[in-house]
């Protein structure tokens, strides 16, 4: 890199090179040459023009972009047409923490890509791990979780407890409608109707 030449293989020669090079990790290289893992020389003749990228979870308003571009790019890889992803299932993706990052979306997308048909993506066509069905103490619950509860009895107010028109209002499964009513409390069966009064299970 100093001396901006390599040599190829089987040559004799060196060979001048004419190069940028563009380096990128997700690990702390300072913390490392500290450490003795990492060599300083190479750390400073790569730390010349330094970039930091916050992680995923530190700008959940990039989820939706980033969604769209994987769905555009593998339907022209698949020369399918998917048509895009449910608000639905961006609020999934968007109370996960992604310790992957990018790629941990990237990976997520093409799971979901692949199991959905010419529709967008729903949150039923994505990974199990993201949509756990939790208890959770009133204390415990997001911001999003309530915005997601008050949304679903929103709209089952608005279809008069029918779950059928609800999850096509969502653009979900109807399957997937019941475990969200459940999890949030707004139904206890998949017997019980839903009081459009109150928003809440019946006694």
């Amino acid at each position: 890199l100093q001396e901006r030449t390599f040599e190829p293989l089987g040559a004799s020669e060196p060979v001048q090179a004419d190069v940028r090079v563009i380096a990128a990790t997700n690990r702390d290289l300072k913390q490392m040459v500290e450490a003795g893992t990492f060599r300083l020389d190479l750390f400073y003749r790569l730390n010349v023009v330094r970039l930091e990228l916050p992680a995923l979870r530190q700008r959940p308003e990039d989820i939706p972009l980033l969604a769209e571009h994987f769905i555009d790019r593998l339907n022209r890889l698949q020369g399918r047409h998917v048509v895009g992803i449910t608000d639905a299932a961006l609020a999934v993706l968007a109370r996960h923490p992604f310790p992957g990052n990018v790629r941990e979306l990237e990976n997520v997308i093409e799971r979901a890509f692949i199991g959905c048909g010419a529709g967008p993506i729903e949150v039923g066509h994505l990974p199990e791990e993201l949509t756990p069905v939790a208890e959770a103490t009133p204390e415990a619950v997001s911001p999003l979780a309530r915005a997601e509860a008050e949304t679903l009895a929103a709209v089952m107010h608005r279809h008069h407890g029918d779950r059928t028109a609800a999850a096509q209002e969502l653009g979900v499964h109807r399957s997937t409608l019941y475990r969200k009513l459940v999890e949030h409390g707004l139904i206890r069966r998949r017997s019980d109707p839903f009081t459009v009064a109150s928003g809440k299970p019946a006694p």
